[in-house]
């Protein structure tokens, strides 16, 4: 099982080996079922700055830095370049509004496998573009038992977010300056799935949003499942195919 997928990976990137030491997650959508509300904020607050965001412009620009999808936005709306400070402002206002909403809850499943992670002797780090400390802080405090905040990527410490590869290779450095073919990356979005085989990690697809699998495939997923459960049960399998290929 994953022997075939593990091969793909190391012709797709000429690597010699898969050798796991790493589990690098992103947040919203894949630690936390908190796409629904992002959607509902993203919508109401770009609309009171005459921005038209549909629930299908929130998922296919999830992952990226918010002050980059709303200068991206305003660009193709508006027609004018507007300041990071600008930007900010609004992703403020998008913040507010999503803070107001009840708190999100993590995936059923997701604590069970970081506990058979950490269990295997991988680290675990997260990498989000999110620039809301509240979450972070969150993060910090949900799974302090496997991930040490020296181990969070943000926004605040990048340049270039998703779907560049430098969040993911920022993770591979914070937790133990890693090979790429050491990784593993856990994504629920094109553009981060596009990150992840950007900095030619494994890179395993959680669809738990609306976007048909061929959205999520055709960005260079290694692995697609449909809930982190899946993905738990099937974790010490795909460890063992690691060592057999």
């Amino acid at each position: 099982m994953f022997e075939n997928e593990i091969q793909d990976y190391l012709r797709k990137h000429d690597f010699a080996a898969f050798q796991p030491k790493v589990v690098l997650f992103d947040m919203d959508g894949v630690l936390y079922n908190s796409m629904p509300h992002h959607a509902v904020a993203w919508k109401e607050s770009m609309k009171s700055f005459g921005l038209d965001m549909t629930e299908a412009d929130v998922y296919a620009t999830e992952g990226m830095k918010g002050v980059d999808t709303i200068r991206m936005m305003v660009k193709q709306q508006q027609g004018r370049d507007i300041s990071e400070e600008e930007a900010q402002k609004m992703y403020d206002e998008k913040g507010r509004l999503f803070h107001q909403m009840p708190e999100a809850p993590i995936f059923d499943g997701v604590l069970n496998l970081m506990s058979k992670i950490k269990k295997s002797g991988l680290s675990i780090g997260i990498v989000t573009g999110s620039a809301q400390r509240k979450l972070i802080k969150r993060l910090v405090n949900d799974f302090h038992h496997f991930v040490s905040e020296e181990n969070i990527v943000t926004a605040y410490n990048i340049k270039h977010g998703k779907p560049a590869p430098d969040p993911y290779l920022k993770g591979l450095q914070l937790t133990g300056s890693h090979q790429p073919w050491e990784g593993i990356v856990v994504e629920n979005a094109p553009m981060g799935i596009r990150a992840g085989v950007a900095a030619q990690i494994f890179t395993v697809a959680i669809n738990s949003g609306p976007l048909p699998d061929s959205t999520l495939r055709k960005e260079g997923a290694d692995l697609l499942f449909h809930q982190m459960t899946e993905f738990c049960a099937v974790w010490e399998q795909l460890l063992d195919a690691a060592k057999h290929v």
